[in-house]
């Protein structure tokens, strides 16, 4: 079977995890600050925070920014779950904003439609990897799990998409461009935003063990003024991310020529409709690739692939249409993709042959 996702691990990630054990260190240690400090320098921030996971990251956002019980926080209704629950369990209200026909990913335009008084924040994901840009002047939670590597071209050079938000969290699962099982992460251009998630991750504690021993007389004794759940990283996924990050470049330009590949061969299929083109001003990430089937038969399309030994799936299941979260919005464009959208593989693991044996056996369909 070729799997949708996937991620290309080896020596150097065994490497890194060596000398985790050797050091008997496996919690959060000189691994996870290393690893904060390469993302601090790809993203251009002065400080990156590792967490557990990128949903708990979520959750860590909405409380670094501190909002008012009940308000509303606008998001795109094609998206993971993880988004909208990270709202509902901060104690906010989600309200779901349509997307782009063409990039799945929300408009300053369809966010706008779903702003109301009781709006206090916006969260975005980019969708694919390709960059969201929005104007807004509500706070903004970029979900940056699809694009770790994605930038915004400048005469002055290339600016990281997480330098645009006022919080951008990260993922770095198994499936993810930098792929290591289960770690997250967030940034910020605000100081104090990356000062307080660091405080929160664990369990609210400003300081402890070895690092208050240097400043205080009993380093034993803790403060704990804002009680949090424990979001720690570990140095074992940081080891495994550490040596992903050392081959992204590599691993950026593999999924990159599939998704060439894809465009150039899927391009002339009528009832096939491909991603847009990249404009010159984004580097894109080229997480998953979507296509939509025009003619009605996604679903026939999907169990063809699937048979054939392709897995395929739909990401994502428009939000407004489960019953959990009881929204009676209609959102044409969500709703039109969720008979539609097809992700297909795209992974650093694939083959050359993966590649023409996936395309092969889509124009065999009849």
């Amino acid at each position: 079977m070729i799997n949708v996702f996937g991620s290309c691990v080896g020596i150097e990630e065994l490497s890194e995890i060596k000398t985790s054990i050797d050091n008997q260190w496996l919690g959060l240690g000189k691994k996870v600050e290393a690893f904060e400090a390469l993302m601090a320098i790809k993203t251009g921030l002065s400080d990156f925070v590792c967490v557990d996971n990128c949903s708990n990251g979520l959750y860590m956002a909405l409380k670094v920014l501190d909002l008012p019980k009940g308000s509303e926080v606008v998001l795109p209704a094609v998206t993971w779950i993880s988004c909208a629950n990270a709202v509902l369990l901060a104690g906010l209200k989600p309200v779901f904003a349509d997307v782009s026909y063409e990039t799945v990913n929300v408009t300053t335009e369809t966010i706008q439609e779903a702003i109301t008084r009781k709006t206090k924040a916006v969260m975005v994901v980019h969708y694919a990897g390709l960059p969201v840009i929005t104007e807004l002047s509500l706070p903004v939670i970029a979900d940056c799990a699809h694009s770790v590597d994605s930038y915004i071209n400048y005469p002055g050079g290339p600016r990281h998409i997480a330098d645009f938000y006022d919080i951008s969290v990260f993922s770095f699962d198994s499936m993810k461009n930098i792929a290591c099982g289960e770690l997250g992460g967030i940034t910020s251009p605000k100081k104090e935003y990356t000062d307080r998630a660091r405080v929160l991750r664990y369990c609210g504690i400003e300081k402890s063990g070895l690092q208050a021993s240097t400043d205080k007389k009993r380093w034993w004794e803790y403060e704990c003024k804002t009680p949090f759940i424990k979001m720690l990283p570990n140095d074992i996924s940081a080891s495994i991310a550490i040596a992903q990050f050392r081959k992204l470049e590599f691993l950026q330009l593999k999924r990159r020529l599939i998704w060439e590949k894809y465009s150039e061969e899927l391009k002339n299929i009528s009832w096939i409709m491909i991603p847009p083109e990249i404009p010159d001003c984004i580097k894109h990430s080229y997480f998953s690739y979507f296509i939509k089937v025009l003619n009605g038969r996604r679903d026939e399309l999907a169990r063809y692939l699937l048979n054939n030994g392709i897995y395929c799936t739909v990401r994502y299941h428009p939000l407004h249409l489960m019953e959990c979260f009881k929204s009676k919005k209609v959102l044409p464009v969500a709703e039109r993709l969720n008979d539609e959208l097809l992700n297909i593989p795209l992974h650093p693991n694939m083959t050359e042959r993966d590649t023409e044996y996936i395309i092969k056996t889509i124009k065999s369909f009849k």
